[in-house]
């Protein structure tokens, strides 16, 4: 059985993300009066507790799991990684900061290629680091797709002739216009969001909802 994770020497539990959220998400908490004893600088720690809050540093992509099977209470985790973990989380705010769009982009020239091969072929190759959101867009629309999982520069997939186009995440577009790509549409808006494990937030739901409410008032440039 899962341990809550409120249950912890009375702390209530926050995961943050490391990378490009986590400045920010230091900030909006500084912000929203919280204290964030040493999380400002961490070294490598990746567990730092203040006086209310016991802070755990992590990856991204893990967050949404760490909320939804109870290794923590509450988190900020990006729009866009809790779309493709598609786990159970309780999205309380908008905290506005890390705003990214998640596109598909096919080569510059490639539009009528793409028509024709899937004309022939019946279906569309896909390269991505969001499988689950990608299959969920182009099913929405009746397109059939082959999605082609990468963990690295997706850019490089249509260059190398290993897809049709691309599902990924971009802020202005700078990188894909540099690789010859354009952006076909869009299928989702991200921006960070303060979300809450489900039994926590009945658990402790007066602390969970000051902190939200905090956390609303707060804007990060």
């Amino acid at each position: 059985m899962l341990r809550r994770a409120s249950q912890s020497a009375g702390l209530l539990r926050m995961a943050v993300p490391k990378g490009v959220l986590f400045d920010d998400c230091v900030a909006a908490l500084t912000a929203a009066g919280v204290d964030i004893g040493g999380l400002a600088n961490p070294g490598r720690q990746l567990v730092i507790a203040s006086s209310e809050t016991e802070f755990v540093i992590a990856k991204p992509t893990d967050i949404p799991a760490y909320v939804a099977y109870g290794g923590v209470d509450v988190a900020v985790a990006g729009k866009d990684v809790l779309a493709e973990a598609d786990l159970e989380s309780v999205e309380m705010v908008d905290l506005g900061f890390g705003a990214c769009r998640l596109v598909v982009a096919e080569l510059e020239d490639a539009k009528a290629e793409v028509a024709e091969n899937y004309r022939h072929l019946g279906v569309i190759r896909v390269a991505t680091k969001y499988p689950r959101v990608a299959e969920r867009h182009y099913a929405a629309k009746g397109i059939q797709v082959e999605i082609v999982k990468l963990h690295g520069n997706i850019e490089i997939a249509p260059l190398l002739g290993l897809a049709d186009q691309i599902v990924d995440i971009t802020a202005t577009g700078t990188t894909l216009e540099q690789n010859r790509l354009r952006i076909v549409e869009e299928v989702l808006a991200s921006t960070a969001r303060f979300v809450a494990n489900p039994s926590s937030l009945r658990t402790a739901a007066d602390r969970i909802s000051q902190l939200a409410d905090s956390l609303a008032t707060v804007s990060v440039e």
